[in-house]
């Protein structure tokens, strides 16, 4: 067994986590999978075969709809832990067909090109609106005031969700997150615990609350698809909600502020950007390429698979590393070089397969809205002080990003 233990590959070390690239470098000369002890994973770190594996359908995010947690040689999660785990059991992400193609058709049908694309001068107004306050105070926190703000507003008016009770809808997101890190915590699990018990007695009213009166948003849309054929549960829909709201700007907000500390560190690449506002749409794909926003995704295996002669027996799991299929040389011509011109860009940011994220193009919309604003708006932009990075590694971002007109 090839165990990488000896490897620098460490997601626990803030030096590691700052800049993991190179580890992944090493981890890929290394050979197509590794063994990784302290989180009994199977790390795949070349672009061709996490792509091939979130796609073959002897992986799943879930094993539950095959196998008891007895059956596939997994211990039960506590049972203090349940709100997370009836939150999280149920949302599309970690449900595999049947019931994933049911949700997610359904969700689709309510997520549409047309209402996303009815989104887009909203998103565009509301960019204007928040950099154009940044603006006025002369700097302040990118983070904070223009790159959470903004997909935050952006999914709770598609699921709508009143204004003033949007306060919570970050914190609640953040302390679930926190499960989705390597080996979290007690702490971090109790947290999870209760966001999502909050969160969840939050949307059972606004769902009942939905039913009497119906309006023209997501979380309507979804309740009618429910109550026309039962095909959507309440648990469900909760899930789906909570899912929306946090896999749609979780990524987006560290996208933000990591592709704009990476322009601050590339100044040739950013001028050039100053330069031709049409660099845009590449300059999103590439930026979500440079330093990707969820490093690593995990799956189960349910039947036996082979990885360069080395056999993965069912009932382990595999962790993709998105980071470093991002990097691969194999893929991506210079990968460590950032090309905001790049134009051969098949990053996996968004994932592949069946769990292809579904709000792909929003968050698109979203990152060129915001940095299209920052350009015109702010064409001095620089940052006040090194950031500080958050200790997580899977979900990777800033704790914040200072920054004052020049």
């Amino acid at each position: 067994m090839a165990v990488a233990s000896d490897l620098a590959f460490d997601p626990w070390d803030p030096a590691f986590v700052a800049d993991p690239y190179p580890a992944y470098a090493e981890l890929r000369e290394q050979g197509r999978v590794r063994y990784f002890e302290p989180t009994d994973q199977w790390l795949v770190a070349h672009h061709a075969d996490v792509s091939a594996l979130l796609r073959d359908r002897r992986l799943g995010r879930t094993y539950l709809h095959r196998f008891s947690h007895e059956e596939f040689g997994r211990t039960p999660p506590p049972p203090e832990h349940e709100p997370f785990h009836t939150l999280n059991d149920h949302g599309m992400l970690d449900l595999e067909p049947p019931d994933h193609t049911r949700i997610r058709r359904l969700v689709s049908k309510a997520f549409t090109p047309r209402t996303v694309e009815r989104l887009r001068p909203y998103v565009r107004t509301l960019a204007d609106e928040l950099v154009a306050g940044l603006v006025e105070a002369g700097g302040g926190d990118l983070l904070r005031d223009v790159a959470e703000p903004l997909p935050v507003a952006v999914i709770a008016e598609m699921l709508g969700i009143p204004e003033s009770d949007r306060a919570p809808l970050r914190p609640w997101s953040a302390d679930i997150c926190g499960m989705y890190e390597l080996n979290p915590s007690e702490e971090a699990a109790a947290k999870a615990v209760r966001a999502s018990a909050e969160f969840s007695d939050y949307l059972r009213d606004l769902i009942a609350e939905r039913r009497k009166n119906p309006g023209d948003d997501l979380i309507s849309g979804l309740i009618a698809a429910h109550d026309e054929g039962d095909r959507l549960t309440e648990q469900e829909m909760i899930s789906t909600c909570v899912l929306l709201l946090n896999a749609g700007h979780e990524a987006t907000v560290n996208s933000t502020v990591n592709g704009w500390w990476a322009l601050f560190r590339h100044p040739d690449q950013l001028a050039a950007l100053r330069a031709d506002h049409s660099l845009v749409p590449t300059a999103v794909e590439e930026l979500m390429r440079f330093d990707t926003p969820l490093q690593l995704f995990e799956r189960w295996v349910l039947d036996e698979i082979e990885i360069d002669g080395q056999v993965i027996p069912r009932g382990a799991e595999i962790a993709m590393l998105f980071g470093s299929a991002n990097h691969d040389p194999a893929v991506f011509a210079d990968p460590s070089r950032l090309d905001l011109a790049r134009r051969d860009n098949p990053h996996i940011s968004f994932s592949a397969g069946i769990h292809y994220c579904i709000g792909a193009p929003l968050a698109r919309i979203e990152l060129a809205a915001s940095m299209t604003a920052l350009l015109e708006r702010a064409p001095t932009l620089r940052p006040a002080a090194e950031p500080v990075r958050k200790p997580n590694f899977v979900i990777r971002g800033l704790e914040g990003l200072a920054v004052e007109l020049g």
